[in-house]
């Protein structure tokens, strides 16, 4: 290999790493960012369904189970998908509360 062929290995290397990080930051951000959104909406779920379960008039053991379920997920600080597990157990005792069931 002749010394002129390294400065064009060099810099094919960081072209390849170049688009590999280009590529990479995006995605990882957005995940980032979806993380957010869904915990930020799980605690919002969790809260209006605390404040329904306060203003009930009658216990309802399915949506104490529920929402106790959401409490441990978001304890847990999983992922995304954890968040909307979450926030859909913390709405469905939020309306059975809202019902009075």
């Amino acid at each position: 290999m002749t010394l002129s062929v390294l400065p064009w290995l060099g810099g094919g290397v960081v072209a390849v790493a170049a688009g590999f990080v280009a590529a990479l930051l995006p995605r990882r951000r957005a995940r980032a960012e979806d993380r957010r959104v869904a915990w930020s909406s799980a605690r919002a779920a969790i809260h209006d369904a605390g404040v329904s379960r306060d203003a009930a008039r009658t216990p309802v053991p399915e949506a104490e189970r529920l929402l106790a379920r959401a409490e441990l997920l978001a304890a847990a600080r999983g992922g995304a998908d954890a968040a909307r597990e979450a926030a859909d157990h913390a709405r469905r005792a939020d309306g059975l509360w809202r019902d009075g069931r």
